[in-house]
């Protein structure tokens, strides 16, 4: 199996995230194509000089003859379908995903192609806009991008994914299903919750607070301007982790509420968020000289143990780069 540049990728659906991918895979030379649902999101990509098509039985027919990776990347709401038709029609093509959930994900893979060939992955970028307008091939750059890491997973085709990822210009971080679903439940989904919480409270009966409001207000909104829909499918699919994110958030916001009206102070929340938030910042390289994560070292893919190493590597941070 080929892990270089000439293995084709074909993206079932070209959105924000799996536009932008068909974009930069296409732009560094990988063979790439793409199916949507909407014509009028294939013309647009084919006018850009991409390929694409309406057709999905086509598509995957193509897929099926040129060995290619297949990559779902719409909704959750919509994969049951797709990944029917990719068991008809492609079955023996390797399958991944850009989707912000995991474990259902599996799930639905387990149950509708029993015995494919699947490593679930998702990058952490994106914008509040969507659709083929909004694609961008530099939304990756830089940007982390979990790949499932199973100790089944097959370290050829974990490989071949994980590859992908750095085409892409990602970070690749291993991580079970279940730890990424709880991760991105606390630093991703929750934030969702609490932006349209912070948007609705400022929005207030009047238009005074929205005239004044400033960087505070428009960075801590931002993720509330996403189509409704697709923040529905995302929180809903993680609904059983994210309601304990959601119950320490009320647990915490609780407590400053107590604090502030019993003793006019709002110093332990304030502090604790200060402090998470330079971690973060150190953890990130966010200050004026960004640095690049530290890397996973020392691991072969494929040699026993191997996933659960880079797995306990990337909970202490570190990213795999090849």
């Amino acid at each position: 199996m080929s892990h270089d540049s000439s293995r084709p990728v074909c993206i079932l659906g070209l959105g924000l995230i799996g536009g932008s991918l068909l974009r930069v895979l296409h732009d560094s030379g990988t063979p790439v194509y793409g199916y949507n649902r909407s014509a009028a999101t294939v013309e647009a990509a084919t006018a850009d000089g991409y390929q694409a098509s309406a057709d999905l039985t086509a598509v995957l027919g193509r897929a099926a003859d040129d060995d290619a990776v297949i990559v779902l990347a719409a909704p959750l709401f919509a994969l049951p379908d797709l990944v029917d038709a990719v068991a008809a029609t492609a079955p023996r093509c390797l399958l991944t995903d850009v989707v912000s959930v995991k474990e259902k994900v599996s799930a639905i893979v387990a149950e509708r192609h029993p015995g494919g060939r699947f490593v679930g992955g998702h990058p952490m970028a994106g914008t509040s806009r969507s659709g083929w307008a909004a694609t961008d091939p530099e939304l990756f750059a830089g940007a982390m991008w979990m790949v499932a890491t199973a100790d089944q997973t097959d370290p050829e085709d974990w490989l071949t994914v994980a590859r992908i990822a750095r085409r892409a210009g990602a970070f690749v971080v291993p991580a079970a299903d279940d730890a990424h679903d709880r991760a991105v439940a606390a630093i991703s989904h929750n934030p969702h919750l609490t932006a349209a919480v912070t948007a609705a409270v400022g929005a207030g009966e009047s238009r005074l607070a929205l005239r004044l409001a400033a960087g505070s207000f428009r960075d801590g909104t931002r993720v509330a301007g996403t189509a409704p829909e697709l923040q529905r499918a995302m929180l809903e699919g993680n609904a059983t982790a994210l309601l304990n994110t959601l119950s320490e958030t009320i647990d915490r916001l609780t407590a400053a509420r107590d604090a502030l009206r019993d003793h006019g102070s709002t110093e332990v929340i304030v502090d604790d968020g200060h402090r998470a938030r330079l971690l973060y910042e150190e953890l990130a390289g966010s200050g004026p000289a960004p640095i690049s994560p530290t890397p996973i070292s020392d691991v072969q893919v494929g040699a026993p143990g191997w996933a659960e190493e880079l797995r306990r590597q990337a909970h202490l941070g570190r990213v795999w780069t090849d």
